[in-house]
């Protein structure tokens, strides 16, 4: 028997759900809720991928993309900020830390995946959400939240090697992750120098700043 339920919808604009995050029952595939809050991170980076502001985005921008009612937005999320630095959080990738591997091999691999993504349209998202976070003290410090874990990771393996003999005991940790951290944010987002190659450069910097904190070995 032929469907004549679905109908054609305007371009860009998503089946819609309801707020359980269907269109209609399935009995197989994604649990609902899970649909609808994919549908909603999607709609937010498509938005923002396609030049909306922060300012300009609106709940009910994002609810017409998903497809679902604005109840359904605010159930999961208690504003607009806070839907922004999820979707955000979406597009970083995570951080390994292996175990077994040197101080220094650990700091490559959390260099590695520092403004790296596996979103395109991390490349459209992140430069138009920088200004705003340091405009905006909401959502920096909702930044902070994201990022923090990230710090720590730092802090973890920089702290390992000083316990191990690997890294001088008066290394100031919070300045070496910040120093670590900081040329590949810079180099990765803006291309400060372009006769630096990104693939070598998380060892680079680690070789460079060990020179000055690691152990001299006789």
């Amino acid at each position: 028997m032929t469907n004549t339920s679905s109908v054609d919808l305007p371009e860009g604009t998503a089946p819609r759900l309801d707020d359980a995050g269907t269109e209609a029952p399935r009995a197989i595939g994604r649990p609902r809720s899970t649909r609808a809050h994919e549908a909603i991170i999607d709609a937010v980076l498509d938005l923002l991928a396609e030049g909306t502001s922060v300012g300009e985005l609106s709940i009910e921008a994002v609810a017409a993309r998903a497809g679902v009612g604005k109840a359904t937005i605010y159930r999961r999320w208690s504003g607009k900020n806070d839907l922004i630095l999820e979707a955000v959080k979406a597009l970083k990738l995570p951080q390994p830390i292996d175990e077994g591997l040197s101080v220094r091999d650990n700091l490559v691999q959390l260099l590695s995946v520092v403004s790296v993504s596996v979103d395109p349209r991390a490349a459209q998202v992140f430069p138009c959400i920088v200004p705003e976070v340091l405009r905006n003290p909401e959502l920096w410090g909702l930044y902070q939240q994201i990022v923090e874990p990230r710090r720590a990771r730092t802090r973890e393996v920089l702290e390992r090697g000083i316990s191990a003999g690997e890294l001088r005991a008066d290394t100031d940790v919070e300045m070496v992750a910040l120093m670590l951290t900081g040329p590949v944010m810079l180099q990765r987002m803006l291309k400060w120098s372009p006769t630096i190659d990104d693939a070598t450069l998380p060892e680079r910097v680690v070789d460079t700043l060990l020179q000055g904190i690691a152990v001299p070995r006789n």
